[in-house]
């Protein structure tokens, strides 16, 4: 089934809203679904904690043209001592409610709008937000990006799961003792939101004996990329783009 073209959306009065996922980084993994719909986009949106930032942006920084508005979508918080406070989710449920009358704005206005979204818009993705509250009122494609979750494994060449293999996709966000519990019911596991987590991780995974089976990978498919085990990372290094995998035992 052909996509619908800008001329086709003429009819309806309004723009076309598209969830991007746009991959881990590499500009080269953004799909050709994802990019046949930037095409058809007048607005391209970025979720960044500063208005000329964002991985998002700059993975689809080689396919933007003249014809693109860009639309930065900053965070007023991100992750910090804020997020631990009754305070945060107030805020960020302002943030998107402005922003999304913003972008409603734009789509009552006929502009087609992508919200591109790093690794994939339903896995730990912000777009999801958006979605939420406006996806009812207008058009909308969602295409699936590959997530930090599927290409740091690959980055570090060990398979993530096979056979009976159970995978547990943990937010290190988690209290140190509901990681250990998590963490001993996995298989093998990919722990994200990293950052100022990182020593109650390293606490967690020393509790589970899996310290010295745990990976930092850190900008997966990224120019600057590392990827280390757990046990060498100074954990005043660690990036918020960063996860830690725990792979499966070497398949046979």
């Amino acid at each position: 089934m052909a996509l619908p073209n800008k001329k086709e959306n003429k009819a309806t009065g309004k723009g076309r809203l598209f969830g991007l996922g746009v991959g881990p980084g590499d500009p080269e993994l953004v799909t050709v679904k994802a990019l046949k719909l930037l095409e058809q986009a007048d607005i391209v949106a970025f979720p960044s904690a500063t208005a000329s930032g964002g991985n998002a942006r700059k993975t689809i920084a080689p396919y933007l043209t003249a014809h693109h508005q860009l639309m930065p979508l900053v965070y007023p918080v991100t992750a910090g001592p804020v997020a631990d406070t009754s305070a945060y989710q107030p805020i960020m449920n302002k943030f998107y409610d402005d922003t999304a009358r913003e972008i409603a704005n734009e789509l009552e206005n006929n502009k087609n709008v992508a919200i591109i979204c790093a690794g994939d818009p339903f896995v730990f993705g912000s777009y999801m937000y958006w979605h939420a509250r406006l996806s009812a009122n207008y058009d909308t494609t969602v295409v699936p990006g590959i997530s930090s979750i599927l290409a740091a494994p690959v980055q570090l060449g060990m398979p993530l799961c096979h056979r009976e293999d159970v995978v547990s996709i943990i937010p290190a966000t988690l209290n140190e003792q509901q990681l250990v519990e998590r963490l001993h019911q996995c298989g093998s596991a990919v722990i994200m939101k990293l950052g100022r987590t990182f020593p109650k991780v390293v606490r967690a995974l020393d509790q589970t004996n899996l310290l010295d089976n745990a990976y930092y990978v850190e900008r997966a498919t990224m120019e600057k990329q590392r990827i280390l085990p757990v046990r060498d990372v100074n954990p005043a290094e660690v990036a918020y783009f960063s996860v830690i995998v725990i792979p499966c035992e070497k398949p046979v």
